[in-house]
Protein backbone atom coordinates (compact mmCIF):
# COMPACT_ATOMS: atom_id res chain seq x y z
CA UNK A 1 0.00 0.00 0.00
CA UNK A 2 2.14 3.01 -1.39
CA UNK A 3 5.19 3.93 0.47
CA UNK A 4 3.74 3.03 4.29
CA UNK A 5 5.94 6.31 5.52
CA UNK A 6 5.15 8.70 2.77
CA UNK A 7 2.94 10.70 4.73
CA UNK A 8 5.43 11.25 6.97
CA UNK A 9 8.80 12.03 4.27
CA UNK A 10 5.85 14.06 2.37
CA UNK A 11 3.82 16.09 4.58
CA UNK A 12 2.44 18.96 2.05
CA UNK A 13 0.25 18.47 -1.23
CA UNK A 14 2.02 19.55 -4.42
CA UNK A 15 0.23 20.54 -7.38
CA UNK A 16 0.98 21.18 -10.82
CA UNK A 17 1.46 24.90 -11.21
CA UNK A 18 -0.89 26.82 -13.12
CA UNK A 19 -0.14 28.85 -16.62
CA UNK A 20 0.88 32.31 -16.21
CA UNK A 21 -1.94 34.78 -16.34
CA UNK A 22 -0.72 36.72 -19.25
CA UNK A 23 0.00 33.65 -21.62
CA UNK A 24 -3.62 32.45 -20.19
CA UNK A 25 -5.83 35.08 -21.30
CA UNK A 26 -4.07 34.62 -25.20
CA UNK A 27 -5.74 31.24 -25.67
CA UNK A 28 -8.66 28.81 -24.06
CA UNK A 29 -6.15 26.07 -23.30
CA UNK A 30 -6.26 24.46 -19.67
CA UNK A 31 -4.96 26.38 -16.93
CA UNK A 32 -2.27 24.10 -15.18
CA UNK A 33 0.94 22.84 -16.88
CA UNK A 34 1.62 19.47 -17.30
CA UNK A 35 2.67 17.71 -14.18
CA UNK A 36 5.82 16.48 -12.60
CA UNK A 37 5.91 12.48 -12.68
CA UNK A 38 8.53 12.56 -9.53
CA UNK A 39 6.49 14.70 -7.76
CA UNK A 40 3.23 12.96 -8.98
CA UNK A 41 4.67 9.43 -7.25
CA UNK A 42 5.85 11.32 -4.26
CA UNK A 43 1.89 12.63 -4.07
CA UNK A 44 0.87 9.33 -4.18
CA UNK A 45 3.15 7.84 -2.18
CA UNK A 46 1.38 10.11 0.65
CA UNK A 47 -1.67 7.47 0.67
CA UNK A 48 -1.74 5.87 4.07
CA UNK A 49 -2.17 2.16 4.92
CA UNK A 50 -5.60 3.22 6.42
CA UNK A 51 -7.60 0.57 8.31
CA UNK A 52 -11.20 2.02 6.86
CA UNK A 53 -9.81 4.28 3.39
CA UNK A 54 -13.02 6.36 3.77
CA UNK A 55 -12.10 7.74 0.11
CA UNK A 56 -13.51 4.71 -1.16
CA UNK A 57 -17.32 5.87 0.40
CA UNK A 58 -16.23 9.62 -0.34
CA UNK A 59 -16.33 8.93 -4.42
CA UNK A 60 -19.77 8.50 -6.00
CA UNK A 61 -18.06 5.76 -8.02
CA UNK A 62 -16.72 4.20 -5.40
CA UNK A 63 -12.81 4.58 -7.15
CA UNK A 64 -10.33 1.99 -5.81
CA UNK A 65 -8.51 5.25 -4.98
CA UNK A 66 -5.62 3.56 -2.47
CA UNK A 67 -4.98 0.64 -5.16
CA UNK A 68 -4.30 3.15 -7.91
CA UNK A 69 -2.47 5.39 -6.11
CA UNK A 70 -0.27 2.13 -4.59
CA UNK A 71 0.61 1.42 -8.65
CA UNK A 72 1.24 5.00 -9.83
CA UNK A 73 3.65 4.89 -7.08
CA UNK A 74 5.30 1.89 -7.73
CA UNK A 75 5.56 2.96 -11.20
CA UNK A 76 3.22 0.83 -12.86
CA UNK A 77 0.74 2.95 -14.96
CA UNK A 78 -0.71 0.59 -17.36
CA UNK A 79 -1.83 -1.12 -14.08
CA UNK A 80 -2.98 1.76 -12.25
CA UNK A 81 -5.78 2.84 -15.61
CA UNK A 82 -6.58 -0.79 -15.34
CA UNK A 83 -7.86 -0.18 -11.61
CA UNK A 84 -9.31 2.94 -12.00
CA UNK A 85 -11.22 1.81 -15.46
CA UNK A 86 -12.95 -0.58 -13.43
CA UNK A 87 -15.00 1.79 -11.68
CA UNK A 88 -14.95 4.70 -13.53
CA UNK A 89 -15.47 4.70 -17.67
CA UNK A 90 -14.27 8.49 -18.16
CA UNK A 91 -11.56 9.48 -15.67
CA UNK A 92 -10.43 12.03 -17.90
CA UNK A 93 -13.58 13.51 -17.38
CA UNK A 94 -13.84 13.11 -13.27
CA UNK A 95 -10.22 14.03 -12.93
CA UNK A 96 -10.71 17.63 -14.40
CA UNK A 97 -14.13 18.53 -13.64
CA UNK A 98 -14.78 16.40 -9.95
CA UNK A 99 -14.91 18.50 -7.01
CA UNK A 100 -12.91 15.86 -5.49
CA UNK A 101 -15.79 14.50 -2.17
CA UNK A 102 -12.73 12.05 -2.20
CA UNK A 103 -10.01 14.67 -0.86
CA UNK A 104 -11.98 15.64 1.77
CA UNK A 105 -12.78 12.43 3.08
CA UNK A 106 -9.32 11.55 2.84
CA UNK A 107 -8.05 10.15 6.43
CA UNK A 108 -5.32 11.88 6.15
CA UNK A 109 -6.81 15.73 6.35
CA UNK A 110 -7.28 14.66 9.71
CA UNK A 111 -3.41 16.54 10.26
CA UNK A 112 -2.06 16.82 7.08
CA UNK A 113 -3.31 18.19 3.84
CA UNK A 114 -5.20 15.53 2.07
CA UNK A 115 -3.73 13.17 -1.03
CA UNK A 116 -4.04 15.17 -4.48
CA UNK A 117 -6.02 12.13 -5.48
CA UNK A 118 -7.45 14.11 -8.12
CA UNK A 119 -4.59 14.95 -9.85
CA UNK A 120 -2.74 11.36 -9.51
CA UNK A 121 -6.36 10.22 -11.03
CA UNK A 122 -6.04 12.78 -14.18
CA UNK A 123 -2.12 11.60 -14.59
CA UNK A 124 -2.86 8.07 -14.37
CA UNK A 125 -5.27 8.75 -17.37
CA UNK A 126 -3.55 11.12 -19.89
CA UNK A 127 -0.52 9.14 -18.99
CA UNK A 128 -2.65 5.88 -20.37
CA UNK A 129 -3.77 7.91 -23.36
CA UNK A 130 -0.16 9.27 -24.37
CA UNK A 131 1.33 5.34 -23.59
CA UNK A 132 -1.75 4.20 -26.08
CA UNK A 133 -2.91 1.97 -22.71
CA UNK A 134 -6.16 2.99 -23.60
CA UNK A 135 -7.94 0.41 -26.20
CA UNK A 136 -11.02 -0.22 -27.78
CA UNK A 137 -12.93 -3.36 -25.21
CA UNK A 138 -15.31 -4.63 -28.21
CA UNK A 139 -17.57 -7.12 -27.15
CA UNK A 140 -16.75 -10.79 -28.07
CA UNK A 141 -20.03 -11.66 -28.98
CA UNK A 142 -23.78 -9.97 -30.04
CA UNK A 143 -26.39 -10.25 -27.93
CA UNK A 144 -28.81 -9.23 -30.89
CA UNK A 145 -30.28 -6.74 -28.77
CA UNK A 146 -30.72 -3.33 -29.49
CA UNK A 147 -30.62 -0.04 -27.42
CA UNK A 148 -30.68 3.53 -27.80
CA UNK A 149 -29.68 5.74 -25.45
CA UNK A 150 -31.19 9.53 -25.64
CA UNK A 151 -28.66 12.21 -25.08
CA UNK A 152 -24.98 12.18 -25.06
CA UNK A 153 -23.23 13.80 -21.79
CA UNK A 154 -21.32 11.47 -19.08
CA UNK A 155 -24.09 9.37 -18.57
CA UNK A 156 -25.70 8.79 -21.44
CA UNK A 157 -22.04 7.98 -22.90
CA UNK A 158 -21.19 5.69 -20.19
CA UNK A 159 -24.14 4.23 -20.26
CA UNK A 160 -23.76 3.17 -24.13
CA UNK A 161 -20.27 2.15 -23.44
CA UNK A 162 -21.10 -0.30 -20.66
CA UNK A 163 -24.21 -1.85 -22.88
CA UNK A 164 -21.93 -2.15 -25.87
CA UNK A 165 -19.20 -4.07 -24.35
CA UNK A 166 -21.90 -6.26 -23.02
CA UNK A 167 -22.71 -7.17 -26.46
CA UNK A 168 -25.41 -4.93 -27.30
CA UNK A 169 -26.35 -2.59 -30.12
CA UNK A 170 -25.95 0.78 -29.42
CA UNK A 171 -26.91 4.30 -31.13
CA UNK A 172 -26.80 7.60 -28.96
CA UNK A 173 -28.89 10.07 -30.11
CA UNK A 174 -28.08 13.86 -29.46
CA UNK A 175 -29.83 17.01 -30.62
CA UNK A 176 -27.47 19.10 -30.84
CA UNK A 177 -24.67 19.20 -33.77
CA UNK A 178 -21.96 17.64 -32.16
CA UNK A 179 -21.67 14.53 -29.43
CA UNK A 180 -21.28 15.21 -26.17
CA UNK A 181 -23.84 17.03 -24.01
CA UNK A 182 -22.71 19.15 -21.29
CA UNK A 183 -19.03 17.88 -21.85
CA UNK A 184 -19.29 19.98 -25.31
CA UNK A 185 -21.21 22.97 -24.96
CA UNK A 186 -21.03 23.37 -20.80
CA UNK A 187 -18.34 22.82 -19.91
CA UNK A 188 -15.30 25.46 -21.19
CA UNK A 189 -12.27 24.49 -22.90
CA UNK A 190 -9.69 25.86 -19.59
CA UNK A 191 -11.62 23.12 -17.73
CA UNK A 192 -11.42 20.53 -20.00
CA UNK A 193 -9.86 21.00 -23.23
CA UNK A 194 -12.36 19.28 -26.25
CA UNK A 195 -9.14 16.98 -27.13
CA UNK A 196 -10.01 14.38 -24.66
CA UNK A 197 -13.57 14.31 -25.32
CA UNK A 198 -12.69 13.15 -28.91
CA UNK A 199 -10.38 10.72 -27.49
CA UNK A 200 -12.88 8.86 -25.65
CA UNK A 201 -15.80 8.77 -28.48
CA UNK A 202 -13.02 7.37 -30.87
CA UNK A 203 -12.50 4.36 -28.83
CA UNK A 204 -16.34 4.16 -28.24
CA UNK A 205 -16.54 4.31 -32.16
CA UNK A 206 -13.91 1.43 -32.34
CA UNK A 207 -16.04 -0.68 -29.83
CA UNK A 208 -18.81 -0.51 -31.98
CA UNK A 209 -21.62 2.29 -30.30
CA UNK A 210 -22.82 4.34 -33.15
CA UNK A 211 -23.75 8.29 -32.66
CA UNK A 212 -26.28 10.32 -34.15
CA UNK A 213 -25.94 14.12 -34.11
CA UNK A 214 -28.33 16.20 -34.75
CA UNK A 215 -31.49 14.42 -33.68
CA UNK A 216 -34.20 15.49 -31.52
CA UNK A 217 -36.79 12.88 -29.87
CA UNK A 218 -40.10 13.99 -29.74
CA UNK A 219 -39.38 16.32 -33.06
CA UNK A 220 -37.39 14.12 -35.60
CA UNK A 221 -38.27 10.96 -34.60
CA UNK A 222 -41.56 9.94 -32.15
CA UNK A 223 -40.90 8.14 -28.49
CA UNK A 224 -43.07 5.49 -29.68
CA UNK A 225 -41.01 5.24 -32.93
CA UNK A 226 -38.20 5.04 -30.82
CA UNK A 227 -39.08 2.60 -28.86
CA UNK A 228 -40.57 0.38 -31.37
CA UNK A 229 -37.34 0.53 -33.18
CA UNK A 230 -34.80 -0.76 -30.43
CA UNK A 231 -35.28 -3.45 -27.69
CA UNK A 232 -34.59 -0.92 -24.93
CA UNK A 233 -34.20 2.97 -24.54
CA UNK A 234 -31.90 4.67 -22.02
CA UNK A 235 -32.75 8.07 -21.06
CA UNK A 236 -30.15 10.39 -20.63
CA UNK A 237 -31.55 13.58 -21.21
CA UNK A 238 -29.82 15.82 -18.38
CA UNK A 239 -31.49 18.93 -16.76
CA UNK A 240 -31.52 21.63 -19.41
CA UNK A 241 -34.27 23.61 -18.24
CA UNK A 242 -32.44 26.70 -15.53
CA UNK A 243 -33.89 27.57 -12.92
CA UNK A 244 -35.80 31.30 -13.03
CA UNK A 245 -35.46 33.59 -10.72
CA UNK A 246 -38.64 35.76 -10.12
CA UNK A 247 -36.71 39.27 -8.65
CA UNK A 248 -36.87 42.49 -10.35
CA UNK A 249 -35.05 42.91 -13.12
CA UNK A 250 -34.50 39.32 -14.28
CA UNK A 251 -36.22 40.34 -17.57
CA UNK A 252 -33.95 43.39 -18.42
CA UNK A 253 -31.38 43.39 -21.42
CA UNK A 254 -27.96 41.76 -20.93
CA UNK A 255 -29.19 39.29 -18.09
CA UNK A 256 -28.84 35.83 -19.26
CA UNK A 257 -29.02 32.14 -17.77
CA UNK A 258 -25.23 30.65 -17.50
CA UNK A 259 -26.03 27.98 -19.94
CA UNK A 260 -27.05 30.56 -22.99
CA UNK A 261 -23.28 32.29 -22.76
CA UNK A 262 -21.47 28.98 -22.09
CA UNK A 263 -23.18 27.00 -25.06
CA UNK A 264 -22.17 30.22 -27.61
CA UNK A 265 -19.02 30.62 -26.18
CA UNK A 266 -18.03 26.74 -26.31
CA UNK A 267 -19.49 27.11 -30.14
CA UNK A 268 -17.15 30.01 -30.44
CA UNK A 269 -14.31 28.28 -29.56
CA UNK A 270 -14.45 25.73 -31.33
CA UNK A 271 -14.53 27.99 -34.56
CA UNK A 272 -18.04 27.93 -35.24
CA UNK A 273 -19.20 31.21 -36.31
CA UNK A 274 -22.26 32.47 -33.82
CA UNK A 275 -24.91 35.39 -35.05
CA UNK A 276 -25.56 37.95 -31.81
CA UNK A 277 -23.04 35.86 -29.60
CA UNK A 278 -23.32 36.80 -26.26
CA UNK A 279 -19.96 39.13 -25.22
CA UNK A 280 -18.94 40.53 -22.38
CA UNK A 281 -16.39 42.42 -23.38
CA UNK A 282 -15.72 45.72 -22.09
CA UNK A 283 -18.26 44.98 -19.74
CA UNK A 284 -18.72 45.25 -16.02
CA UNK A 285 -20.36 41.23 -15.18
CA UNK A 286 -21.82 40.55 -11.86
CA UNK A 287 -22.28 36.48 -11.63
CA UNK A 288 -25.26 35.25 -9.35
CA UNK A 289 -24.28 31.99 -8.06
CA UNK A 290 -20.63 30.34 -7.30
CA UNK A 291 -21.06 26.85 -8.16
CA UNK A 292 -18.55 24.86 -10.86
CA UNK A 293 -21.27 26.74 -13.43
CA UNK A 294 -21.01 30.67 -11.89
Amino acid sequence: MADPKGFLKTTERELPPRRPVPVRIMDWKEVYEPGDSAVLRRQAGRCMDCGIPFCHKGCPLGNLIPEWNDLMWRGEGRAAIERLHATNNFPEFTGRLCPAPCESSCVLGINQPAVTIKQIEVSTIDDAFANGWVEPEPPARLTGKTVAVVGSGPAGLAAAQQLTRAGHTVAVYERDDRIGGLLRYGIPDFKMEKRHLESRLRQMQDEGTRFRAGVEIGKDISWADLRARYDAVVIATGATLPRELAIPGRDLAGVHFAMEYLVESNKATAGDQVPHQIHAEGKHVIVIGGGDTG
